[in-house]
């Protein structure tokens, strides 16, 4: 089963570190947020994925063909050219990479990518920036169960301010930074029918605001809800947030 991560956008609200990258390859703990990622697909055995490319689509490219050069040991003869490549990395994935444009809204790039995606039937989409802990194998089973076009993963994300509950000027609880209770948003972990395809316009069609309305509109869309771990990358404090806890052994978001 094909998973898609649309990994084109500009990524403006990071620039400090966009400016020289595209905001997939921005490091945490030494690998690129998309290496993290796939992993979290990986623990659940789906590696065969497809990547939307657009903004600095070459800092991709070059990573996944180079990336046994950089995960190993190497003996390069000079005279022949010859590369002899040692203790090659150990991730056995398959790795489409797609340019969908520079310029390609988010669901424009999901439908330049039919002719390769459709055949296959269902498949995972999510975003290049966001690392969560959700249980792909019940994602996937909910999906199934419901027989819908559509699944979005819900989250309530972390508060980004701590959290007072008043009675009047008495402080009735103090809770720094919780996990937030004023509602659901979308956690960026969807599942697809081909029919999706349906949807989308052209290269200027945002996936959130038409196709998702109308397919919510019409009772196709559902929720699966994740109240585990979930976070982005939109900032150089969630950067630096993400850094912290890649240290933990395991990093959170490959906790089942």
């Amino acid at each position: 089963m094909k998973t898609v991560i649309l990994c084109g956008g500009l990524g403006t609200r990071i620039s400090e570190e966009t400016g020289v990258r595209p905001k997939p390859m921005i490091e945490v703990n030494n690998k690129p947020i998309l290496w993290h990622l796939m992993k979290c697909y990986e623990q659940f055995g789906f590696t065969d994925f497809t990547l939307a490319l657009g903004y600095k689509a070459e800092f991709i490219k070059d990573y996944f063909m180079n990336y046994h050069l950089r995960a190993s040991d190497m003996t390069v003869n000079l005279g022949t050219g010859q590369i002899d490549v040692k203790n090659p990395g150990r991730e056995n994935w398959s790795v489409d990479l797609i340019d969908t444009g520079a310029n390609t809204m988010t669901g424009g790039r999901v439908l330049r990518l039919k002719d390769h995606i459709e055949p296959t039937g269902t498949f995972f989409l999510t975003y290049g920036d966001g690392l969560c802990n959700i249980n792909l194998e019940s994602l996937l089973a909910f999906h199934k169960s419901h027989g819908k076009i559509a699944t979005v993963t819900a989250v309530r994300p972390t508060a980004r301010f701590g959290e007072l509950l008043l009675d009047g000027d008495s402080v009735q609880k103090f809770e720094e930074k919780p996990q937030s209770s004023q509602g659901w948003i979308n956690g960026g972990f969807f599942v697809f029918e081909p029919e999706i395809f349906n949807y989308i316009d052209d290269d200027s069609t945002i996936l959130e605001k038409s196709p998702l309305e109308r397919i919510s509109a019409e009772g196709q869309l559902q929720a699966f809800k994740h109240d585990g771990f979930w976070q982005c990358m939109d900032t150089m404090r969630d950067k630096i947030l993400l850094e912290k806890l890649a240290l933990e052994n395991p990093a959170p978001w490959l906790r089942r």
